[in-house]
């Protein structure tokens, strides 16, 4: 991966393993448990990179409406890892698709990550 020979800060999210690791070229500086995407909204793979930044927003859907939604980082249209409040099921995937960490942990990413930073999703084989 060409993300791992350089020095630039990238975002790992690992669907399989249920996990987010933040690495500079190929050293893992952080690493959370995540909740992904659930199989009816699953979370898309791919190579994207975050587009916007909100320390609040509110997020809606056709069945659900969350206001004061934590350190949101969009980077696939309404895809976003932010923080969750109102669960603690991280390791599980039961989202719309977002990735939710721990409200302390979306702090950390959103003051580590810039727009622009990619965000590479996939499936591994455990």
């Amino acid at each position: 991966m060409q993300l791992q020979q350089s020095s630039q800060r990238w975002i790992e999210i690992d669907l399989s393993r249920q996990r987010l690791i933040a690495w500079e070229g190929n050293t893992p500086v952080y690493a959370v448990t995540i909740s992904s995407g659930k199989p009816s909204t699953p979370t898309r793979t791919g190579t994207f990179a975050i587009q916007t930044k909100h320390r609040v927003t509110r997020m809606t859907g056709d069945d659900y409406d969350v206001p004061d939604v934590p350190y949101t980082m969009y980077y696939d249209g309404g895809m976003a890892i932010h923080g969750a409040y109102w669960h603690n099921l991280f390791g599980n995937p039961v989202t719309h698709g977002c990735t939710n960490v721990a409200v302390n942990h979306a702090k950390w990413l959103f003051n580590w990550a810039a727009v622009g930073t990619p965000v590479v999703v996939h499936k591994s084989q455990i």
